[in-house]
């Protein structure tokens, strides 16, 4: 069973720590469907960067619900992430900083988390 999607993971990349946590939202869009986001923030205390990724779910999109596990995202064609998996977050994390998000003091970022999943399912598959 997964971890509570409300309670802070800690995870350790190239000597800095992260806190993340997944979080499901239903009926937030305004055609009534659901959102996930992934939250990294850097440097515990609260006072380092902030990364969102976001997964809407859209045509061809789903995000966790009845039918998937929690924290599951994915799209037909390409394939399904589940967010509550570390390397998973590790993944996302790297191609975000390799992509120019920085994790410094009050850095904060909100980034259409599906222009990451094609690279990451590859990764993980």
């Amino acid at each position: 069973m997964p971890r509570s999607s409300k309670k802070s993971r800690r995870l350790v990349a190239d000597g800095r720590t992260y806190l993340w946590t997944v979080r499901h939202g239903h009926c937030v869009l305004e055609d009534g469907g659901c959102r996930t986001t992934l939250t990294l923030i850097s440097h515990p205390s609260g006072s380092g960067g902030l990364l969102r990724l976001v997964f809407d779910e859209g045509p061809g999109r789903y995000v966790a619900g009845f039918s998937t596990g929690s924290g599951e995202v994915g799209a037909v064609g390409v394939g399904a992430l589940n967010l509550h998996e570390p390397g998973t977050v590790r993944f996302l994390l790297d191609t975000a900083l390799a992509r120019g998000w920085e994790s410094g003091e009050r850095q904060q970022a909100k980034i259409d988390g599906w222009t990451f999943l094609e690279a990451a399912v590859a990764a993980r598959g």
